[in-house]
C-alpha cells in the first residue's frame, strides 16, 4: 500500500488550499481514512477522518467548520480542502489508512497503519 500526497504550499491566513492523497494497492472505498498534522516537536494531531462508506466525517472543533474531508473511488484518493486557514494551521499534513477494512474513522494515530509522506502547509500572518 503506497499514499502518495500533493498540495500543500504557502497561503496568507483567511486563505485556502487543498491537498491530496493518491491511494495505489488498496481501495480507498473500503478503509476509514484520515488527515493528522505535525509540527517540529509536537505530537502528530488529529484534524480529519472519514469512515469507510465516506458517509460519516468527523473533525476536531480546532478545524470544524474549515476543513473538509473528501473520499473519491473514482481515482482512489482523498482530499483535504482547507479554508479560513490560519497561521496556527501551519503543519506538515500527512493522509492514512486504517489497516483493517469497513470500520468508522478514528482519531488515534496508532490505529493507522499506512501514511502518506506528508506534505508542507504554511500559512503566514
Amino acid at each position: 500500500v503506497q499514499l502518495q500526497a500533493s498540495g500543500g504550499g504557502l497561503v496568507q491566513a483567511g486563505g485556502s488550499l487543498r491537498v491530496s492523497c493518491a491511494a495505489s494497492g488498496r481501495s480507498v472505498s473500503n478503509y476509514a481514512m484520515a488527515w493528522f498534522r505535525q509540527v517540529p516537536g509536537k505530537e502528530r494531531e488529529f484534524v480529519a477522518g472519514i469512515n469507510w462508506t465516506g458517509g460519516s466525517r468527523y473533525y476536531p472543533d480546532s478545524v470544524k467548520g474549515r476543513f473538509i474531508a473528501s473520499k473519491y473511488s473514482a481515482n482512489n484518493s482523498v482530499a483535504l480542502q482547507m479554508n479560513s486557514l490560519k497561521p496556527e494551521d501551519t503543519a506538515v499534513y500527512y493522509c492514512a489508512m486504517a489497516e483493517r477494512p469497513y470500520g468508522s474513522a478514528r482519531t488515534r494515530s496508532y490505529e493507522y497503519n499506512y501514511w502518506g509522506q506528508g506534505t508542507q502547509v504554511t500559512v503566514s500572518s
